[in-house]
């Protein structure tokens, strides 16, 4: 069962993070966002940066957080990795990892399960070489060599007390999909939240996460 729509339309704020991606990266995209549906625009300026990406690209500073923050807000978890994947390749896999749990940790509910969603991606391979970050101009990236087990270790502690604890609906279906529901992924005195998580799953009101529990318990 493919993953429900967001509950909360995320388009206008999500527009507003591209535009700011189109700035700061210098893209060669036409006019501004308009009220109303700005998908069209969205889709020409992930074009362009897709493009660009397969140049020659320095990133600043600047557009770390700006990147990661327009793959938060992507409302598609399909294409939330057109902005994810330059960030991974220019600074590296796990600043992009440890930016995504601040997020879940701090944010508000629409952006812990959008930091859910850009987590998925987060494991890519590096296929952008040309792709840098500012102060780092070498040939090579620093990407593989700072991919941190203890975030994703964090991450997925975090993950599964934010699932037992928030009832906001975009939250849970989002973070089910990625979250382990292996006592053995767990150290000991997590694993009576590994049983709370699956019951909760399983006697959930919304058919996504009932469905999606059983996929994942029986794997």
């Amino acid at each position: 069962m493919a993953l429900p729509g967001p509950v909360e339309d995320r388009r206008e704020v999500f527009a507003g993070c591209v535009a700011e991606i189109v700035r700061v990266l210098g893209l060669d995209v036409a006019h501004e966002p308009q009220p109303g549906d700005p998908r069209t625009w969205v889709n020409h300026a992930r074009t362009a940066l897709y493009k660009a990406c397969r140049r020659d690209l320095i990133l600043s500073e600047e557009s770390f957080q700006t990147l990661i923050k327009a793959a938060v807000y992507d409302p598609d978890p399909s294409f939330n990795r057109h902005f994810l994947e330059p960030a991974l390749n220019a600074f590296g896999r796990g600043r992009v990892q440890a930016s995504l749990l601040g997020y879940l940790r701090a944010g508000t509910d629409l952006e812990r399960a959008g930091a859910a969603n850009a987590w998925y991606w987060s494991a890519l391979p590096l296929r952008l070489p040309t792709v840098r970050a500012e102060h780092h101009p070498a040939a090579t990236g620093p990407a593989e060599l700072d991919d941190a087990p203890t975030v994703r270790a964090d991450w997925y502690e975090t993950a599964l007390r934010e699932f037992v604890s928030n009832q906001h609906l975009d939250v849970r279906r989002c973070i089910l999909p990625g979250l382990p529901l292996r006592k053995s992924a767990y150290p000991p005195e997590l694993h009576d939240l590994v049983d709370a998580a699956v019951a909760i799953a399983r006697s959930h009101p919304d058919e996504y996460i009932r469905h999606r529990v059983e996929h994942q318990v029986g794997d």
